[in-house]
């Protein structure tokens, strides 16, 4: 446990951040599982608007620094790819 003053606050400051940085990963990746859930139903516009959901979720957690802006850009592209299937399919 740490001793100084300055420590024990890093210490309370860090899980304040942990738990408010958790809300917005989390959402995130609940809104990545409904639009690969919703092209996996096959339904375009569904799919379409699930997917813009996402996006701007995960554009919102990269911006904060909540999570790395590649590894939304990486899920982001992987989201495209899947509609971007499913358009050619229908």
């Amino acid at each position: 446990m740490a001793n100084h003053k300055s420590a024990l606050k890093r210490i309370r400051q860090n899980e304040k951040r942990r738990l408010h940085n958790r809300v917005y990963r989390n959402r995130a990746r609940t809104l990545v599982k409904a639009a690969r859930t919703a092209i996996g139903d096959g339904e375009l516009d569904a799919a379409k608007a699930a997917t813009r959901t996402a996006i701007r979720d995960l554009d919102m957690a990269a911006s904060r620094g909540t999570i790395h802006p590649r590894n939304a850009a990486r899920r982001k592209s992987r989201l495209m790819k899947r509609l971007a299937a499913l358009e050619a399919q229908q």
